[in-house]
């Protein structure tokens, strides 16, 4: 049994407050829910409360006794765990070698005692119903299970609170559902939990109670059964937040682009895109649903030019797009929001202004003969701040120093901002705050309602329902089934778990 308080917790970065005299607890057998948007001070709070950071001022109390960490070890110690958003596992290790990796118990000779450990992580599967063989290669199992094995590393450290971070953003629906089972089951064997999302009916399902985080403090606390998503909202962002969009039905014009018989290979040379076909046409969002792992980022790459393909063929307005370079692709009025900002949107250490001009800055007119025109750069900039309500110090402030919500909406304001014919928007929302989330959807529904094309790729199942004309499932390199807008959340599920 554990109860842990963090007592008028802040902690400061510089000139940044990022948690200021903050107060929660959780019990055993209880379900705390955190909200915030990004940048609201969550992720301090939790790499506080694991030992990773030192609070400047405040009190960890653990039953009752004050408590200090040091380290990450420290909080291992105090049975406190996390269970990651992105895995911390090693792909060709067993089950057991990843769950006892760094806490490995060895007998004579330094050998390890892998079946003791293998017996262990057998009955804490069963105990808790989390189905894993102990024997089996990681990289076998689905993204699910893996999930599963994370939960397993953090009980066989004896943890009695676990934080759940954003622990469903690769989940199918049916995966989520058996998560939530997992989760009361750790409840009623005593665990605390501290669960991190920012999906609102999910906070409201499995929690007991909610705290909502908002530039560093507290603003709320909410009784999950007694709150609406929109009540929630509000308390989130500090406004009225509208989370239905009115998606009036379009009239559809010429066929933009034609996918026919496409096949792609990874990085393993492997099938990654198996024969498929589909078309994206005028006023229409086309939303490719699945879960991650699927073919998604090849069949993206090589519709921009990152990547080739060994058969079949991409036309744009019934132009071929064999051998186009992505700068060639990007002046026929395609645009891209990649499906990770940091990696492939923005330049961490280039400037707001910098960042804008990534496209296009070869061309007038913010270059001439070989020469800047900074001035221009800077007018231009301003205008995109401003219509797409990025949340900066200056333009040149540098993108790092922004929250992820902003530096997503930096992105869609430089695609968004030039010319646009088709669009292909991936993962266009991922790990950003509900507000973030309703201005994006909205620039995503106005530039379908002119009349231009989307093709939306997205994890997120609710947000293919809110976006989407037509739904294509992506499963294993093919595309299995497609839905129209109003097919149900349990129908779409299933054939992201491959069940046709």
């Amino acid at each position: 049994m554990v109860n842990i308080e963090l007592k008028n917790i802040s902690k400061s970065f510089g000139s940044v407050q990022a948690n200021q005299d903050i107060n929660i607890k959780v019990n055993s057998g209880e379900i705390l829910g955190l909200l915030g948007e990004n940048g609201a001070g969550k992720s301090t709070l939790m790499n506080i409360l694991c030992g990773l950071y030192r609070p400047d001022d405040g009190k960890i109390i653990i039953n009752q006794q004050e408590t200090y960490f040091d380290n990450p070890g420290d909080a291992i110690k105090s049975g406190v765990g996390m269970v990651h958003q992105h895995f911390m596992l090693v792909p060709i290790f067993t089950v057991t070698e990843n769950v006892i990796l760094g806490n490995e118990k060895t007998g004579n000779l330094n050998y390890l005692k892998i079946k003791d450990s293998e017996k262990k992580v057998k009955e804490i599967s069963e105990k808790y119903s989390l189905l894993v063989n102990p024997k089996e290669i990681t990289e076998r199992l689905s993204v699910g299970a893996q999930q599963r094995v994370e939960i397993i590393k953090v009980l066989f450290r004896s943890a009695e609170l676990i934080i759940f971070d954003e622990p469903t953003a690769v989940l199918t629906p049916q995966e989520v559902k058996e998560l939530f089972k997992i989760m009361n089951a750790l409840k009623k064997s005593g665990k605390a939990i501290i669960f991190i999302t920012h999906k609102l009916h999910e906070v409201r399902e499995v929690c007991d109670k909610i705290s909502i985080l908002r530039a560093g403090m507290i603003v709320g606390e909410a009784d999950p059964k007694k709150t609406s998503n929109k009540e929630l909202a509000n308390l989130m962002v500090g406004r009225p937040v509208n989370l239905s969009l009115e998606r009036k039905k379009n009239k559809t014009g010429n066929t933009i682009l034609e996918i026919d018989n496409l096949s792609v290979l990874n990085e393993n040379r492997e099938l990654a895109l198996n024969q498929i076909s589909f078309n994206v046409k005028e006023g229409e969002i086309v939303g490719i649903a699945g879960v991650q792992g699927n073919g998604q980022t090849e069949l993206v790459e090589s519709i921009t030019g990152l990547r080739d393909f060994v058969a079949g063929k991409v036309s744009y307005f019934e132009k071929k797009m064999e051998y186009i370079t992505p700068r060639e692709i990007h002046k026929l009025g395609i645009r891209h929001i990649p499906e990770d900002r940091q990696k492939s949107g923005v330049i961490a250490n280039f400037t707001v202004s910098e960042n804008k001009i990534l496209n296009d800055y070869y061309q007038k007119p913010f270059s001439s003969n070989y020469i800047m025109s900074w001035g221009d750069v800077e007018r231009v900039s301003e205008t995109v701040v401003k219509n797409f309500d990025i949340r900066t110090p200056s333009i040149s402030t540098l993108t790092q120093n922004l929250s992820g919500g902003n530096q997503q909406k930096l992105v869609v304001g430089r695609e968004l901002s030039n010319k646009v014919d088709f669009l292909i928007a991936s993962q266009p929302t991922r790990g950003i705050d509900v507000g973030s989330i309703e201005y994006i959807h909205k620039q995503l529904i106005e530039t379908r309602n002119n009349g231009k094309g989307i093709l939306l790729i997205s994890t997120e199942l609710d947000e293919i329902l809110t976006l989407s004309d037509r739904i294509l499932v992506l499963f294993e390199g093919k595309i299995i089934k497609e839905f129209s807008s109003n097919a149900s959340t349990e129908e779409i599920g299933l054939a992201m778990a491959g069940q046709s």
